[in-house]
């Protein structure tokens, strides 16, 4: 691990962004830990200083405007945008289609960058690259906090991202961590109770 992972790494979990231990997914998979980058987007100056890296990658990247999918890369499309000194925008959903609203729009021709707190399958970013090309707009690539992304997930536009994590997921029935009866949480719930 070099000296910026290990930076990246360590402000996650001084943030409780990265969790360690057994985890039920809103997938339904198991997993050993648990990324929630929202915990590291609530304090501005760690999060510049983490995104700080993705910028330094985009920034012989040749790019107009970054789009965020809401929830998650609202605020991380804002810091980039910041940063590279490019406009910053959200796509939203609208009767559960991705959407560009609040007088967003996409020139045709503008190179866009998609950015998103973590990339597991690439899902939203996806989503929001269908619409800005179907606006005419060409996208260059995928930023990201965390690319967690699994092995065998295909996505066709590179990734930028501050830390690529590993981070392991099991079927119920295969789960290690159950077999071991560690109790497991699940994130996201009102007060991540332990369930048993």
């Amino acid at each position: 691990m070099d000296n910026t992972d290990k930076m990246v790494i360590d402000t996650l979990k001084e943030c409780d962004a990265l969790l360690e231990g057994h985890f039920l997914l809103s997938s339904g998979r198991h997993s050993n830990r648990y990324c929630q980058c929202a915990k590291l987007l609530q304090y501005p100056d760690k999060a510049e200083k983490v995104l700080k890296i993705v910028a330094e990658k985009l920034k012989n990247i040749d790019f107009d405007i970054v789009v965020g999918p809401a929830m998650g890369g609202i605020v991380v499309s804002y810091e980039l945008a910041r940063q590279l000194g490019k406009p910053g925008i959200f796509a939203e959903r609208q009767d559960g289609e991705m959407t560009l609203r609040r007088g967003f729009e996409i020139k045709k021709g503008q190179k866009v960058v998609i950015s998103e707190d973590v990339i597991t399958t690439g899902k939203s970013s996806l989503e929001v690259a269908k619409v800005i090309e179907e606006l005419g707009g060409e996208v260059v690539g995928l930023c990201c906090i965390v690319d967690r992304k699994s092995e065998g997930i295909e996505i066709p536009y590179p990734i930028y991202s501050a830390v690529k994590l590993q981070i392991n997921t099991y079927d119920k029935e295969e789960c290690p961590l159950c077999k071991s009866r560690i109790p497991y949480i699940k994130p996201g719930s009102r007060n991540m109770n332990l369930i048993k």
